[in-house]
């Protein structure tokens, strides 16, 4: 490992905005926080939001700002790109925004149920080969509805046509109430301050002429979900891994 990743890894320890719990740490146990987030990690009673594949943390630190009256937690195993939204958070001197460093295959050992009032998914990899690993398959969607609230909301942001195609599919499969659709996001009346943040990543799509897709929709607790049996034609250019983008 770099030296400038291990000067970053040994100055986010230092936050006490940031929990790292890697795969090996928390196996499969749940964390200590759990159901004590408002409690013990914020100090107050105020809706709890997750951007889950934060990356840099841009939108978990812009909504923070936006929403001083909610609170966010944003979710990635990449602590290198982690370190960036928790060194702004640190300089702005935010109290309304936090980071877990983990996978967010075991997300569910982190939160309570009821716990979570919404989630926000941001440019995350379209995994066009393996649906069990898409941050908006049924198999991620039946680990969201152990700790999100009935009736929270998902939101997907995504350059990936295959991703916002996908999801949309896995929505009518399954009759989850839409909230918001576009396929093109700025050229669409639902272009808000909050939907205007730009990710890292979404500024490399946007400077390539890639049309920004946006999907909000409900995920009721009681509803049993059903995968998709769509074909969907895969993006015309390479999914590169994140680390690639970089």
């Amino acid at each position: 490992m770099g030296k400038n990743k291990l000067a970053k890894f040994s100055e986010m320890a230092t936050f006490d905005h940031v929990i790292q719990a890697p795969y090996n740490k928390v196996d499969q146990k749940d964390h200590e926080l759990k159901g004590r987030w408002k409690q013990d990690f914020f100090k107050n009673d105020h809706p709890l939001v997750l951007e889950l594949g934060c990356g840099k943390g841009e939108y978990s630190v812009s909504m923070a700002e936006y929403f001083p009256n909610k609170n966010f937690i944003g979710v990635d195993i990449k602590g290198a790109r982690m370190w960036k939204g928790s060194k702004l958070v640190a300089e702005k001197g935010l109290k309304n925004v936090g980071f877990i460093r983990t996978n967010i295959e075991i997300i569910s050992a982190f939160f309570e149920a009821d716990e979570v009032d919404e989630i926000w998914l941001t440019f995350p990899d379209p995994q066009m080969k393996k649906d069990t690993k898409r941050l908006t398959s049924t198999n991620f969607m039946n680990r969201y509805k152990q700790f999100l609230k009935p009736e929270g909301t998902i939101h997907l942001k995504t350059d990936s046509n295959f991703q916002y195609r996908y999801t949309l599919a896995m929505v009518e499969e399954n009759g989850l109430p839409i909230l918001a659709e576009t396929d093109d996001l700025y050229e669409s009346p639902l272009l808000d301050e909050v939907l205007s943040i730009q990710t890292f990543y979404e500024k490399q799509w946007r400077e390539r002429g890639l049309p920004i897709k946006y999907l909000a929709f409900q995920l009721p607790a009681d509803k049993p979900l059903r995968e998709p049996d769509v074909e969907i034609e895969k993006d015309p250019y390479r999914s590169f891994g994140r680390s690639a983008r970089e």
